[in-house]
């Protein structure tokens, strides 16, 4: 591990922003290794953007991507694990629910013999119908991809840059990362993490359209499971 970038999706979050820059560079001092913060922004109305370039002005380590046009979480976190310099990817969402505080516990698990480590919302602090459409949704997925997760919606995760870079980018893609991540040959572990109520600002999914975008989704990844090329070479005199 030479260097881990943080890869935060940014849409209307300014009232947020602030105290993540607070938490982010609070937990990278207690890191033994060197870290970037990589802010996208998703074409904000608000003034998101205006604060990530003040961020980066005062302090190196806050990098930022602007998108022309609003394109959406998983186009931002594509880009963002694009353009991250690390060989370690953490992702987390801009809103505070999630909690940087847990990145060294999470830390502990990865290494040669686990590529991603999943956060898992044990205590999920959202409303009851969020909640309960999360249950139903996980299960679903699990059911189609065999995968395991107790929460691939959590936005709290650490991955292998290398594989990650290596998945293809499409709407969705965010939801599915760990069924992606293991295609590419990825260990995978969950570790319980907090779950913070959100104090400022508004969700940006309903349920009704988290779950048709879900159904097309998933039956897009289940073609691509069916039809992923898992090649291994018996011998070869090409040296690179």
């Amino acid at each position: 591990m030479n260097k881990i970038s943080f890869v935060v999706p940014v849409y209307n979050e300014e009232e947020n922003l602030a105290q993540l820059a607070v938490e982010l560079k609070a937990v990278a001092s207690t890191l033994e290794v060197p870290c970037e913060f990589l802010l996208v922004d998703d074409c904000s109305r608000d003034g998101s953007l205006a604060l990530m370039r003040k961020l980066s002005a005062e302090d190196e380590r806050f990098k930022f991507l602007s998108f022309a046009r609003n394109t959406g979480q998983s186009a931002a976190m594509w880009a963002g694990f694009q353009h991250a310099a690390g060989d370690v990817i953490i992702t987390l969402d801009a809103d505070l629910q999630n909690d940087p505080a847990d990145v060294p516990a999470m830390l502990k698990h990865f290494g040669p013999d686990c590529h991603m480590v999943c956060g898992w919302r044990y205590n999920r602090q959202d409303i009851l119908s969020k909640k309960l459409a999360s249950k139903l949704g996980n299960w679903v997925r699990n059911w189609v991809t065999g995968d395991g997760i107790h929460d691939t919606g959590c936005s709290l995760k650490i991955m292998d840059g290398d594989m990650l870079r290596r998945v293809p980018g499409f709407k969705g893609v965010h939801r599915f990362l760990p069924t992606m991540m293991r295609l590419e040959g990825a260990k995978i572990t969950e570790v319980k993490v907090n779950h913070r109520p959100r104090v400022h600002g508004i969700s940006k999914y309903t349920n009704l359209r988290r779950g048709m975008e879900g159904v097309c989704d998933l039956l897009a990844v289940r073609w691509m499971m069916s039809r992923h090329l898992r090649i291994k070479i018996g011998e070869s005199n090409v040296h690179n």
